[in-house]
This record gives structure tokens, sequence and C-alpha cells, in this order.
């Protein structure tokens, strides 16, 4: 079946083939997929291809908004334990296989499957039975059921109001029961593009889903480059090659004095930090850390390093977040107030620090700024370099006093900037790099992922956000802005919230061709 239907998909693309390939949609990706099975979705290009070839049982829009996907509606009991998930009808796998709620429950306990080495099976794990099943001490997720074709019923250990944007991840998207041992190599989903072929490290072919239950997308077919290099993918956009391309921070006064009307603004769902260890020394107490904030001229290092392409951070929650507070001021610069500080705490003479950093270009310049603010009142600063997987292991183990980093949102919510980086359960390997231990703070963030109603929970995000500014567990610099070229002859596609939102269902090349 598998070869037949690859067989009709290059058939379809070769009936295509007649426009210049110049004038297809043409994306690329830096580095080629781990997999293109959802169950092993643990990096990006993995995630952008997996939201293109499955469907998952809720998503995100282009603004990161949660729609319906396989479920047309859900609701929860009064516990705000138990969702009910109305599956959609008529959905079919690429194969045309049906897709029913069984088939939601079967792909679920796949992605569960301690066999399924690699798995990132997080936003699954808080149904009832699912970390046992997981950790191979239970045969049954007695949380999930399937009554009937339509009806998905999950329970959940305890009450969380985020779960069903978990189920708008990657690794949760359906996969047709029983899959084939290279199923990661040739996917079989129900979204809206299906998979042609993949040339590993060149490129990713897809065919438009005809039959999809949500519309065909307006263009024929979607190829992925893979294009390490950012002067490469510039060039190969000038030279129409591809349909868009990200500019980087370096790059942003070329491309607005070259190309102004083809340039796309879009505040990321993003933190660009630097996390202090606040078990460590001096980072122990908070005067301490909120000189260091009052020490780095944050306005002059967002102008001079990124171009003006970030929102001054005053918390932790970005823009456009349920939670942000627009009315909170960031840490002004005022050296004189950060000497002031220190010495209060006993560091009047100053003390010596590390700066942990992976080897990004702009986090030099932003490291070496940093150590050139904190030494003019009295703190010396030594930069350690190191690639990125070695500078996470360490700061993870607790053996750096500062880490320069971002965050990236996994979903578009106030809890996964607070939770994960703050609460104290997940200290080091769990995203809490500062080793923040706050008992006020860690209830705080309970009530707010606990309680059912909107309004509360937006309270208390922002009084979350408020208790991490004070107790200022990093030095909060800004939310960065995207900026990203598209080309003239182009409708439909903007930069979405969330990697994993663009799915090009309305991106298509107008008939008139565009002369640079």
């Amino acid at each position: 079946m598998r070869n037949l239907l690859t067989a009709a998909l290059l058939i379809l693309l070769s009936a295509c083939g007649g426009d210049d390939e110049s004038r297809a949609l043409q994306y690329y990706f830096t580095y080629d997929p781990r997999s293109l099975d959802p169950a092993l979705s643990t990096d990006v290009p993995t995630g952008e291809v997996v939201a293109l070839l499955f469907d998952t049982v809720t998503r995100f829009d282009v603004d990161g908004r949660l729609v319906p996907g396989l479920a047309t509606r859900w609701e929860t009991d009064s516990t705000g334990r138990v969702y009910t998930f109305h599956i959609r009808t008529g959905a079919r796998f690429h194969d045309g296989r049906p897709l029913t709620a069984h088939e939601v429950r079967t792909s679920f306990l796949r992605a569960l499957d301690p066999k399924n080495t690699g798995a990132r099976a997080w936003p699954l794990t808080p149904i009832r039975g699912a970390a046992a099943f997981t950790a191979g001490t239970s045969s049954e997720v007695d949380g999930l059921a399937a009554p009937d074709d339509t009806t998905l019923v999950i329970t959940l250990d305890q009450p969380l109001n985020i779960f069903p944007k978990f189920l708008a991840m990657p690794a949760t998207a359906i996969v047709p029961p029983d899959p084939p041992a290279d199923f990661d190599q040739h996917p079989v989903g129900s979204g809206p593009w299906r998979f042609v072929s993949w040339s590993h490290d060149d490129e990713i072919m897809l065919a438009k889903n005809p039959d999809y239950w949500g519309g065909a997308p307006r263009s024929d077919s979607l190829r992925i480059r893979i294009i390490p290099e950012p002067l490469t993918q510039a060039a190969e956009y000038e030279a129409q090659q591809l349909t868009v391309v990200e500019i980087p921070f370096g790059e942003t006064r070329r491309w607005e004095l070259a190309h102004p009307d083809e340039l796309q603004r879009r505040p990321a769902i993003r933190d660009l930090y630097i996390a202090m260890n606040t078990t460590r020394g001096p980072l122990r107490d908070v005067r301490v850390r909120r000189a260091i904030n009052l020490a780095v001229d944050v306005p002059t290092l967002l102008h001079t390093v990124m171009a003006d392409r970030g929102v001054r951070a005053a918390g932790v929650i970005p823009p456009g977040i349920v939670g942000y507070d627009s009315t909170r001021a960031p840490y002004h610069y005022d050296p004189a107030a950060a000497r002031r500080l220190l010495a209060e705490a006993g560091y009047a003479g100053g003390f010596p620090l590390q700066l942990w950093r992976s080897q990004r270009p702009e986090y030099a310049r932003i490291a070496q700024s940093v150590q050139q603010y904190l030494g003019a009142v009295g703190i010396r600063v030594e930069i350690v370099e190191r690639d990125a997987s070695s500078a996470r292991a360490a700061v993870r183990k607790g053996q750096a006093d500062l880490f320069l980093s971002d965050w990236y949102a996994d979903y578009p919510d106030a809890e996964n900037f607070t939770y994960p980086l703050f609460d104290s359960k997940n200290r080091g390997p769990g995203g809490n790099y500062a080793f923040l231990a706050d008992t006020a703070l860690d209830a705080m963030i309970e009530r707010m992922r606990s309680t059912p109603d909107s309004a509360q929970q937006a309270a208390l995000a922002r009084d979350v956000d408020g208790r991490i500014f004070d107790l200022a567990p990093w030095i909060f610099l800004w939310f960065p802005v995207d900026l990203w070229a598209l080309q003239p002859d182009v409708t439909g596609w903007r930069i979405p919230a969330i990697f994993f939102g663009q799915r090009w269902m309305d991106t298509r090349r107008t008939d008139v061709a565009v002369t640079k």
C-alpha cells in the first residue's frame, strides 16, 4: 500500500511540474529532522514536519490560539480531572483507513510505550496510569478510554487546566495502528500534506492531501530543503529559490534597507535571559541579584547587539501570553544604586563570577558587554564558552554562577514560562537553572495550574510573574522579535507564534512573476 501511495504522489508532482521549480513553495531547515515519527519528536524540524503530515486532537493556529483539531470540542468535569473530547467524523489516514477515537487511544498508548526509546511522552504523562505505563511498571493506562468512535475520555492524576494544550504537541500526533518498523522514514498521517520522499541532509518532498477533512492546501507541493548556513539561505531566497527566509539579528539593518516591503515581524514567544544560580555564594542574596540587574544597561545592549529586535523584559511572561503585565517597569540602568545594594549586602569590594554561554555569535557580544557592566560595579566576571550541550550539562549540575540562554515556548501559556523554569521541583535538569526554591512561589504556580477559572488563572499568572521579578533569579533581558522575508508574489503565509503553528494551508504563489 505504501509503495502504491508514494508512486501516486510522485505522478501527481510530475503532473504539476510544468511550472518553474522556483515558483513552487520552498521552505528550509538548518539541519535534518531526527525522525518523521511523532513519538520521536524531540527537535524543531521533526516537530514542524509532524505538524504538516499528521493531526493532533487539538492544535494551535498561526497566532498561537488553541483551536479544534481532530476534536471538534471538549469539556471537563467539575473536578478538573476528567476531559471529554469529541472526535470528528470523516477523518482518514493518507492510506484511506478511518481515524476514530479508538485510533487516537491506540496512538497515545504507542507514544507512551517504553519501547519507543527517546520518546517525548511528557504531554501524556498527566493521564492517570500513564507514568507507570511509561516506566514499565504497569500494562494499562486506566485514565484513557474510547467508549465509541467519536468520544475520547481522559482522566488525569490531578487537575491541570492546560492539558488540552498538551494534546496539540507534535509528540501526541495520531499515527495509524501497527505502523511498520521504518515508519519514521516513510510516515503515513492524516494531515494536510502527504509524504513523498526524504533525501537525508538534502530535502523532504510533500504533496497536498486533496481529501483533507479541513480542506486541501492551496498549493500542490512543498519542498523542504536542508540549508545550514545563513548566508546560503539568504542567497537562495534572493535567487527566488526559497519562499521565505529568517533574518539573522546581525543582518537586520541590511535587509531593512534592501527588502523593506518583504519583511514580516512578530514578537517571539521566547525569553532571552541570564540565569543566576541562587544557591551559589553572593547570588543567594536577593539584594545582590537586584544589584546585578541594575548594573546592566539592557536598552543599549538591545539596540547595539539585537538591532532593537526585542521587547524589554520586566518578568518572564512574554507579550501576547495571558499574564503578561505591560505596566510593570523593567529594572532600570543605575550603577550607583547597584553599588549601594552590593554594599548593603556586604559586598562593597565586589566578588568574582563565572558567566557560562554557548557559542552562538550574538551571545559573545552580550556576554562581553555584561562582563564590562558588572566590572564597573566591582563584580569580576570570567566568561566560560562551551558548546551548547556541554554548557547545559554544567548548568544543570549547578556548576555555573551565571548562564546566558533563551527559552522557546513548547506551548503558548504562562505556565510554560513559570512552572518548568522556577518551580523548585524542576531545579537543574527540569529547567530551573536559577535553582530557585521559594515555597510561596511554588504554591502560587500550583494554584495557577489547577484553577478551572480563566480569569483567576490570568490574575494568578500576573502575580506569579511579579513575584519572580521581585526575587530576581535572572538578569531580565528581552523578548526577541522574529524577522522573516517573504517573496513578494506569495500570499497566505505569516510567522507562526509557535514553531509548529504554520501548516502552509493557505500559502500560494500568485501567477504574476516578480522581477527583483
